[in-house]
């Protein structure tokens, strides 16, 4: 690490989550394999956030109305995931900081305020998509009104504080427990469908319809909105400081950088199966139902009428249905709360006991929802409009955190030998560019 990195991390006072830096110990001398293991984890607790309930109703409806037309931009999305989420793996292995950190180090104290705030809402409108997605589980599942639904929610808090106690490796476990659980779901309730095959690979090659259908093109930025998250790109350059390495060997850090990559490429490329998944399934099961299929409790109901899905129509395939719901509410509060933390410490410095954090963040995300439903009633259809609302403030808060990302990975001061490549700045710049007008379009859309 050079004397400029030396400067910036002392000028923080603290680290990234310190009550898991540098905490998970890593084996010398030993396999790829071994080591693959040692290393893998965070990853997958920035996956969750590329298959939290916020994507399920956008990519089913978009086989549901498209078939497997719009399997190109999960790909795309995919793959621009892949390289911001390493980017900032690379930020936090190099620098020792996470991405609030730095980012707060090169401005003043104002416009690291406002970024938090900015930052604070965009975690409230993840965390609202996990709210609605668990209570609406529930109701599914146990008949609970969606309103107590919501007030259970407020309980993960505490499940979080137990999992806590058992360490980080351990609440990593968990994660890729329920995101195997998402995954064989889908995968079982897809293969009972048989997809066509190869209508499902060409699904994979981008067409013109995408751009020239209005309507497809408002459902793949819908898909791109809800796939790369800016929470994560946060999550990411903090948690990756929990393995144990030289932080000032430079092979200590090519190696953990390494293993970096390929945890998070392993990772995301199973929420890209989750994702293609999800569409398949809207395409194989649902197709020509779309326009009656928009929330996720019609998706449910559809699973055991034989009109929709025929003769595989079954109330376990609706129960497995709100299962992967569940734990995919479940998944994805752990890495709100941790992120939330990340933000607040990082942009702000602020540190409050863990509970309070993990409280407050889940208060600001059931108020909206409570109120939601107080006015307009216990319904499906409102709760999940004020998820397609939320998705507003992460499509404001994606460029605030891609572009210091951009910049900070791009300088040589900083990252020393690990700056960006040329392609790699070149290309995070026209993806910058691209995500922040075609969010702005989506922002557009959902209003008028």
């Amino acid at each position: 690490m050079n004397k400029h990195q030396n400067l910036l991390t002392d000028k923080l006072n603290g680290l990234s989550l310190p009550e898991i830096n540098n905490t998970v110990s890593v084996p010398k001398n030993a396999s790829f394999l071994r080591k693959l293991l040692a290393y893998s984890g965070p990853g997958a607790l920035v996956a969750v956030g590329y298959m939290d309930p916020g994507n399920w109703v956008t990519s089913i409806a978009g086989g549901a109305q498209f078939g497997y037309l719009l399997l190109s931009v999960i790909l795309i999305s995919n793959l621009i995931a892949m390289m911001l989420q390493y980017m900032s793996a690379k930020l936090g292995i190099v620098t020792g900081m996470d991405l609030a950190q730095a980012t707060r180090v090169h401005t003043n104290k104002k416009m690291g305020i406002f970024l938090w705030i900015m930052n604070e809402l965009a975690i409230m409108a993840t965390d609202i998509a996990e709210v609605i997605g668990s209570a609406v589980a529930l109701n599914l599942l146990f008949g609970f009104p969606l309103l107590l639904g919501v007030f259970i929610t407020v309980l993960d808090v505490f499940l979080l504080l137990m999992l806590a106690k058992l360490g980080f490796r351990k609440i990593e476990a968990i994660v890729m427990t329920l995101i195997a659980t998402i995954f064989v779901i889908f995968m079982y309730e897809v293969i009972l469908g048989q997809p066509n095959m190869s209508d499902l690979f060409l699904g994979f090659i981008p067409r013109k319809e995408v751009l020239t259908n209005n309507g497809a093109l408002l459902l793949a930025l819908g898909i791109v909105g809800a796939t790369v998250m800016p929470h994560n790109l946060y999550l990411h350059s903090s948690i990756v400081q929990s393995r144990q390495y030289d932080r000032k060997d430079k092979s200590a850090l090519k190696e953990a950088l390494r293993f970096a990559k390929w945890d998070s490429n392993i990772q995301l490329f199973f929420a890209f199966i989750v994702n293609c998944l999800l569409l398949t399934l809207g395409a194989t099961l649902f197709f020509g139902h779309g326009d009656s299929l928009t929330t996720l409790g019609s998706l449910f109901h559809a699973l055991s009428d034989s009109k929709v899905v025929g003769a595989i129509a079954s109330p376990v395939l609706s129960v497995l249905f709100a299962v992967a719901l569940l734990a995919s509410g479940q998944n994805s509060t752990i890495t709100g709360t941790l992120s939330g933390q990340i933000i607040m410490e990082g942009f702000i410095k602020l540190r409050i006991p863990t509970w309070a954090r993990r409280l407050i963040t889940r208060l600001l995300a059931v108020i909206p929802v409570v109120i939601a439903i107080i006015i307009f009633g216990d319904s499906e259809e409102v709760v999940e409009k004020l998820l397609i609302y939320s998705q507003v403030f992460l499509s404001a808060a994606l460029p605030i955190s891609i572009i210091p990302l951009t910049i900070f990975t791009s300088q040589k001061k900083l990252m020393g030998d690990f700056t960006n490549h040329l392609w790699v700045t070149v290309s995070a710049w026209v993806i910058t560019v691209t995500l922040t007008i075609l969010n702005i379009y989506l922002i557009i859309s959902i209003f008028v």
